[in-house]
């Protein structure tokens, strides 16, 4: 059976081999090549992807980047589309589910929510609960950087507090909505914001996220 982190690797290798190396992507400054030369350096070099969160490994992170980027686009792609290397810890079904999950999601949406007939998918319910399963447990860590209170909601209630203070702004929509809200890509999650108009415009363009 496929893992939700292997059918959202597929999914982003699909999207990223039919937009072209040049396309934009939600993510700041970085075209489609970009975006995938993040991916293949992060699963292939954890000699140089610790520079994603260690400042100090961060000029590697960068070398080793820039040698990615001058690769064909096409074997970027199929780097993707293959999975991770042997014997690397991704290999492993369950790391690659927790460690990639959302990752594979989140990029694959990048790509598709750049281009300006996007759509929102129809997610089936048991990814819809893996997804808000990811913010029960991460929730407080996307939102630290909050300057508001920030709770998730979903339509059936249920919430995870992202956030403590106040003043507090709700983030009602999926859980796929919501994670893209907290991992910085407020401007194209589907959500309905509840609160303080001022603090409702924070949230919305808050730096979350890790």
């Amino acid at each position: 059976m496929s893992t939700h982190a292997k059918r959202e690797r597929l999914l982003l290798a699909d999207l990223l081999e039919a937009a072209g190396p040049t396309a934009p992507t939600l993510c700041e400054g970085w075209l489609t090549r970009d975006l995938a030369a993040h991916v293949v350096v992060r699963e292939r070099r954890p000699d140089a992807a610790g520079g994603l969160l260690v400042p100090a490994l961060r000029n590697r992170l960068e070398r080793v980047t820039s040698e990615y980027l001058a690769k064909p686009y096409e074997e970027l792609v199929q780097l993707i589309r293959t999975g991770p290397p042997r014997m690397s810890p991704y290999g492993i079904k369950q790391v690659d589910e927790a460690a990639n999950t959302v990752e594979f999601y989140v990029h694959a949406e990048d790509v598709r929510r750049a281009q300006p007939d996007w759509t929102p998918r129809e997610l089936d319910r048991v990814f819809a609960d893996a997804l808000w399963s990811r913010l029960e447990k991460g929730g407080r860590m996307m939102g630290r950087k909050s300057p508001v209170g920030l709770v998730l909601r979903r339509p059936d209630g249920r919430t995870v507090v992202a956030h403590r203070g106040a003043p507090v702004v709700t983030v009602t929509g999926e859980p796929s909505e919501l994670l893209l809200f907290t991992f910085g890509r407020q401007g194209a999650a589907k959500v309905a914001l509840e609160g303080d108009e001022d603090a409702v415009a924070k949230a919305r363009t808050a730096k979350l996220g890790i």
